[in-house]
């Protein structure tokens, strides 16, 4: 049975300062379904993410599902070193239960380093919770900031480099994570990054942009190498994905 559509998008343009970024991008996301944006440095996949979010003026149509939440993590958020606010005040903004935080927190790998069981718990309420935002590490605060949206348990989680200043271990939490949700809760999740790898093992879809949408589908059949080197040009390497399990 063909899945429901959760996003439809038709003759999506995005100009900018008589530039045009965007052109007449058409596509479809079923529901459940891992999406990944990809392309060149400056070939538009942000300002496709923030069109979908209604962020940038754009011409066509976004049409989401009725009565969808949308979740979005950003790239990068720059936040004042001395901002008053700690971890556990920021979630408390939205009404989230302290033991909720902490689990999300715990699951997204915070604290991962102490395996004895509670101990990880306690470095997130002694050395997490109760720290301010500003002072968190890059890797850190990029982890808050998914916790944070995945506590509004969105049908869909937009992500834009959803593991920029994460190391290896943090963004294996990550995905983990991600992949456990889209069991649990068949929760669509479209993101933007550039590493082919992660593309392969974690997307069953693929959106190939360069101004316009240059190819679409699963990455093993739309990324073949001439794809790749209308994309990237004469110098990207093959991704080698032999092992990585199929969606």
């Amino acid at each position: 049975m063909a899945q429901q559509n959760i996003l439809t998008v038709t003759g999506l343009g995005v100009t900018f300062d008589d530039r045009s970024v965007l052109r007449d991008i058409s596509f479809t996301i079923e529901h459940g379904r891992s999406v990944a944006i990809v392309g060149p440095n400056g070939s538009g996949k942000t300002v496709l993410l923030r069109a979908l979010l209604g962020l940038v003026p754009y011409t066509g149509s976004v049409s989401w599902n009725a009565g969808v939440r949308v979740g979005y993590v950003p790239q990068f958020v720059a936040v004042d070193r001395e901002l008053p606010l700690t971890v556990a005040e920021f979630f408390g903004l939205k009404g989230v239960a302290r033991d909720r935080t902490l689990e999300l927190l715990e699951r997204l790998g915070l604290g991962a380093e102490h395996r004895e069981p509670g101990h990880a718990r306690r470095h997130i309420i002694d050395h997490v919770m109760n720290q301010r935002i500003g002072t968190l590490s890059g890797g850190q605060l990029q982890r808050v900031l998914i916790a944070w949206t995945l506590a509004d348990d969105p049908d869909v989680l937009l992500f834009d480099e959803p593991t920029s200043g994460i190391d290896i271990g943090g963004q294996d939490s990550v995905y983990s994570l991600l992949a456990e949700l889209r069991r649990e809760r068949g929760m669509t999740l479209i993101l933007v990054s550039h590493d082919l790898d992660i593309v392969y093992a974690h997307a069953d879809h693929v959106l190939c942009v360069s101004e316009r949408l240059v190819c679409h589908g699963p990455p093993r059949q739309a990324l073949d190498a001439e794809v790749l080197q209308k994309l990237y040009g004469g110098h990207v390497a093959f991704p080698q994905h032999e092992n990585v399990h199929e969606h």
